[in-house]
């Protein structure tokens, strides 16, 4: 799964890897990102619009659900096309968390330990997500995940969906609806390209914030 996640990277550095006019509101450097927050995203807003910047709501409820609807906050990619709750956004709503990295726990004597995850060259990573509009033109959205492959695997059974460099537009782009298209447009990143560290408990707190919680620590 994907519960929590790191965005450090400046506004301007992401928008330059996108080529992208930076965001309206710049984010804040966050540690310790937990669902039900706003969260920065990456959508188109109409069909025939340019990507932009989006404040999203982490934590995914079409506003055709209502209220008792549940809210997930991770979609899983082998039901993205099968599923009446998800399948719409699949084809229509598709966005883009940047993220720095993310922790996963591994069960571990005394308890879980956590372990951040991230790209070796420190360079952002981009999620696939699925976003959809509230009735009050705010919107919300859930981070896809896929079986872990590489060394996520040796943390946990899951891990969000990382899109390669060169996938991005494609990602975004509203032309491909049908899930075979968006298969072989749409590539996730290299697992070798990965790295990962085990990181303090202190982490498991959503009130602790800073760089410390992605210092590595010794087990």
């Amino acid at each position: 799964m994907c519960g929590r996640f790191a965005l450090f990277s400046r506004p301007p550095a992401v928008s330059r890897w996108l080529g992208l006019p930076e965001p309206e509101a710049a984010w804040q450097p966050r540690y310790n990102i937990s669902p039900g927050t706003w969260i920065a995203g990456i959508c188109r807003p109409e069909p025939d619009a340019e990507p932009r910047f989006d404040r999203l709501w982490w934590g995914y409820r079409p506003h055709w659900a209502g209220q008792s609807g549940p809210e997930p906050i991770n979609a899983r990619a082998e039901r993205l096309d099968t599923s009446k709750y998800f399948r719409g956004a699949f084809h229509k709503h598709r966005c883009l968390i940047p993220a720095d990295g993310w922790y996963e726990w591994k069960p571990a004597e005394g308890g879980k330990q956590p372990y951040f995850l991230c790209r070796e060259d420190r360079q952002p990573l981009f999620l696939g997500a699925i976003w959809e509009r509230y009735a009050d033109e705010t919107a919300c959205c859930a981070i896809i995940t896929e079986p872990a492959r590489g060394i996520a695997r040796d943390i946990h059974d899951r891990m969000p969906l990382v899109l390669d460099d060169d996938s991005l537009a494609a990602w975004l782009d509203p032309a491909l609806t049908e899930r075979e298209a968006i298969r072989s447009a749409v590539h996730h990143l290299d697992a070798g390209t990965l790295t990962v560290w085990p990181v303090s408990t202190r982490v498991n707190r959503v009130a602790h914030e800073g760089a410390d919680l992605i210092e590595p620590v010794t087990l």
